[in-house]
This record gives C-alpha cells, sequence and structure tokens, in this order.
C-alpha cells in the first residue's frame, strides 16, 4: 500500500492551494493521511478526489471551528499506525511525542507542527513528521511517501518546492 502524508496546509490563511506537485504525486496513493492544521474542509475535499483522506485536528483546525479527531490509529498489514498533529513544546520534542506513540499503542506515530520534515526512531517506535508542503519553517517544502508491503514500512521524504525565504539575510554595510 503506497500512502501520502502531508501537514500544516493552512488553506486559505497562509497559502491559496495544495501545490500542483502534491496533487501530481498524491494521484498514485491508495491513501492520504492529513497531520492538521489544515484549516479549511475544503483541503480534506479537494485530497478526497484523489484517495480516501484520514485527518486529525491541529491548532489552528480549532481556531477555524473544524471538528476532526485529535488523534487516530490505523492498522495496515499488522502495523499499527498513529495519527496526531504533535502538539508538544519544545515542537517536535520525541520524547513528548514517545508519550502520545505510547498512549495509542502504536509502532509508528505521524505528526505534523514543526513545518519541517524528519524520519526518526525512538526507542523502538518509529515518528515521522512530512512536515509542510505550503508553508515551511525554515527548511525546504516536503510531504511524505510510505511504502507499506508484507508488513514493512519504507518512508521517504519528498521536496516539494522551494526552500522557505521567511529569513532575508542582507549583506551589512562596513563601517
Amino acid at each position: 500500500m503506497r500512502i501520502g502524508v502531508l501537514s500544516d496546509t493552512h488553506i486559505p490563511e497562509r497559502a491559496s492551494e495544495i501545490p500542483d506537485m502534491v496533487k501530481s504525486i498524491f494521484k498514485s496513493v491508495d491513501m492520504i493521511l492529513h497531520c492538521g492544521d489544515l484549516t479549511s474542509l475544503k483541503v480534506k475535499e479537494e485530497l478526497e478526489s484523489l484517495a480516501p483522506t484520514y485527518c486529525v485536528q491541529g491548532n489552528m483546525d480549532r481556531y477555524s471551528g473544524l471538528e476532526l479527531p485529535k488523534s487516530r490509529v490505523i492498522e495496515i498489514e499488522g502495523i499499527k499506525i498513529g495519527l496526531n498533529h504533535g502538539e508538544v513544546y519544545p515542537r517536535g520534542d520525541t520524547q513528548q511525542l514517545k508519550y502520545i506513540a505510547l498512549e495509542l499503542d502504536v509502532e509508528v506515530l505521524i505528526t505534523g507542527h514543526t513545518h519541517w520534515a524528519f524520519i526518526k526512531e525512538v526507542e523502538g517506535i518509529l515518528m515521522l513528521n512530512p512536515g509542510s508542503a505550503t508553508v515551511p519553517r525554515l527548511s525546504d517544502p516536503t510531504i511524505m511517501l510510505l511504502e507499506i508491503e508484507k508488513g514493512n514500512i519504507d518512508s521517504e521524504i519528498i521536496k516539494v518546492g522551494d526552500p522557505c525565504k521567511s529569513v532575508n539575510f542582507k549583506k551589512q554595510d562596513k563601517l
């Protein structure tokens, strides 16, 4: 099974649409997982036109009034996968994320919230974060593809655009 994963799209508040490259890649997936901060159900509807889509609620979804589950557990080929926005501080703290995985009783935890992608293993738990395809935070815009076959999972971070340009470094004049 091929699964497309994304998070933190923030449409329409911070971005206008899902990038065409993401839609093109997701045409070949069996399922899409969105780790929160859609901020509009139109994002889910658009993704649903490509493949069955499962979403969880991010911190900004609450502000937008979206009623989505805080977490989901999906079992695929015997692998229990947890989906959660990963709203921990500091962002991306793997020790706190580990406890979310333990509470959900999953082997794989997929989260968002950081706006930068990672693949890490912490005490036997695979932790995945697809980053953000639309509003990366000091990183490249990314999504993730998962390939699950015969009880094995392969994960790949895919760059889907130009690097974040939110920091503008200017050369200082010499005194």
